[in-house]
């Protein structure tokens, strides 16, 4: 498995939201029909009778309610994904909070609906007084309406077994592959109905207009993960919100940019190709990491430091040696700043005679010659030069 497909399947789980829904309906027979004289119904294979209602609808009104809101829900951070929603991690014990609190608001609508089935019944029975017979011959019981009336819902982590066949793991790898594309979708889908219903022909808008820009840029933020055009389109809805005044009515130059960016998130594809445009503008990454050395160098090159004096130190100088033997005009008891320079001409002078290149190549005789010439005091210099004789 690649290893960008594990890195999302290690960051989302899977939500599974189980919603049944008494439908109260049952399929419309011929019987059911009352034709007139001549009149004649068309073959099944070209038509269908449909279905005839066995109570007010308004009644499972609350159900579809709240399995929609269970949806969305789900829908505000994650994305469709293998009959389900796939939600980042860290907004899963969130999700599970709100579904449970959805379970306990079914569970209580469905004992209200349970215990005035009956009356339900016989009210919709009143009201097609010439149709009864039709609806008392299909009405379930309540027992067999208590069974298709539930909510669950079940969270989980989604991976491959390693014996999976490969052709398997390429069908879900493509299915991951695709969630980016249905998240975008989905928010397109969301910013079309912000577009319509909220912006389009409005010279101003209260602040109710930004709940849905909110709840997008979450929603992109959150699955980031999915696609590295993401950030750049969180980062330009950042900017429009924090240039948005914290009071009064939202018009003029700033609401035309909200449209104008509702706009864009209404079009998956030009979503996509800002966000690839914007990150295309910004510069490599690798050149940080290249300064960050250039300040390092500094550091380790001093490191060798020490040991290159510690060599230059340790190398016997024998040409200083040498000149202090021969030389009779130089006499340690009168050493001083005057002698110290005649000594470095007489130095200079004797390498210009001999025209000795291999001397002035030699980088430890000129760093031993300033350590001659500043020598601490006269018995030490000598003590020096015996040394090296004996």
């Amino acid at each position: 498995m690649p290893h960008e497909t594990q890195v999302i399947l290690d960051r989302v789980v899977l939500v599974k939201v189980d919603a049944n829904i008494y439908g109260a309906r049952k399929k419309l027979k011929k019987e059911d029909l009352v034709l007139a004289d001549g009149s004649k119904l068309p073959p099944e294979d070209l038509a269908s009778l449909g279905s005839k209602r066995l109570l007010d609808p308004d009644k499972l009104t609350v159900f579809n309610r709240l399995k929609k809101e269970a949806e969305r829900i789900c829908l505000r951070v994650g994305t469709r994904f293998l009959g389900g929603f796939a939600v980042p991690v860290e907004s899963a014990a969130g999700i599970t909070a709100e579904l449970e609190r959805i379970a306990l608001d079914f569970a209580a609508a469905k004992t209200e609906f349970i215990a005035g089935y009956d009356a339900a019944v016989n009210d919709w029975v009143v009201r097609h007084p010439e149709f009864a017979g039709i609806i008392e011959q299909a009405v379930d019981s309540v027992e067999f309406v208590s069974t298709r009336l539930s909510f669950d819902f079940l969270v989980v982590s989604v991976g491959l077994p390693e014996s999976l066949p490969p052709a398997d793991v390429a069908r879900l790898e493509s299915k991951i592959g695709s969630l980016s594309e249905q998240m975008f979708y989905e928010i397109s889908v969301e910013a079309n109905q912000l577009i319509e219903q909220s912006l389009l022909g409005k010279e101003q808008v209260t602040r109710n207009a930004l709940r849905p820009i909110r709840r997008m840029r979450d929603k992109l933020d959150g699955l980031g993960f999915l696609d590295h055009r993401v950030a750049p389109v969180v980062s330009t809805i950042d900017d429009l919100l924090a240039r948005i005044p914290n009071k009064g009515a939202i018009e003029g130059s700033i609401l035309q940019e909200i449209l104008a960016t509702a706009m864009l998130l209404s079009d998956p594809d030009k979503t996509r190709r800002h966000g690839e445009g914007l990150l295309a503008a910004q510069p490599p990454v690798i050149e940080e990491t290249e300064e960050v050395i250039e300040h390092e160098e500094p550091e380790l090159s001093a490191v060798p430091t020490p040991v290159i004096a510690e060599t230059a130190s340790d190398t016997p100088d024998f040409t200083d040696l040498f000149d202090g033997i021969f030389d009779d005009e130089l006499e340690p008891e009168s050493a001083s700043d005057d002698w110290a320079f005649e000594v470095f001409l007489d130095k200079n002078q004797t390498k210009l005679d001999t025209n000795s290149d291999a001397d002035e190549s030699n980088p430890s005789e000129h760093s031993a010659e300033p350590a001659t010439v500043t020598a601490g005091d006269d018995e030490e210099a000598d003590d020096s030069d015996q040394d090296y004789w004996f």
